[in-house]
């Protein structure tokens, strides 16, 4: 029988769909406000991936991904991904030209793999509590991430590969700091550990 043992925190991140890039100040300012400091950003990149938002928020839709230096417990997700449905919300009472000029996808990254938090429901979803569904959308291994077929094209590209492997170092130096990295609630094969740095 296997040992329960305490996991260790995780790296909370939220990826922004804005309507326009003026909205960007105001999402930081209220993210940082409840989730603390940033301590990475992604570059404000076009979001070209499909147009499945377009009725929603518009033909010009701007992409950015933030993450916060303090990390989170797991279990803490859906409630906030609650939390920015509220925000995204207080975004559509707002003037806007657009139905939805903010989206909020909260996440979280640890050492194996790439959290979303989601309110639907699908075969590759687990049932996180209070409506919240979790999705493993990526999976870290020899040196990179690897995906799934239900892995958004987007989080395949470049530019979001580029921001998760440097969140990852973050995170791997903040878990170093903690003296939690070699805690057996990470990665424990060793013939994986090669590739973990």
């Amino acid at each position: 029988m296997g040992s329960i043992r305490n996991f260790n925190p995780v790296k909370l991140f939220v990826g922004v769909l804005v309507s326009h890039e003026k909205l960007i100040p105001s999402v930081d300012s209220q993210l940082t406000a409840i989730y603390g400091p940033i301590d990475y950003r992604s570059p404000i990149m076009p979001f070209t991936f499909t147009d499945y938002y377009r009725h929603e928020t518009g033909d010009e839709i701007l992409r950015v991904f933030f993450s916060f230096e303090r990390l989170i417990e797991a279990d803490s997700l859906p409630e906030i991904k609650r939390r920015t449905n509220t925000l995204e919300a207080d975004f559509t009472a707002g003037d806007s030209a657009v139905k939805r000029p903010v989206n909020l996808d909260p996440g979280y990254l640890e050492n194996a793999k790439v959290i979303l938090a989601s309110t639907k429901n699908f075969y590759h979803r687990m049932y996180l509590g209070d409506g919240i569904f979790g999705e493993v959308t990526m999976h870290f291994r020899n040196g990179t991430y690897e995906y799934f077929p239900w892995t958004y094209p987007d989080y395949k590209s470049p530019e979001y590969q580029a921001f998760f492997m440097e969140l990852r170092g973050i995170y791997r130096r903040q878990l170093r700091s903690m003296c939690l990295l070699g805690d057996a609630s990470t990665i424990k094969d060793k013939s994986r550990q090669k590739t973990d740095d």
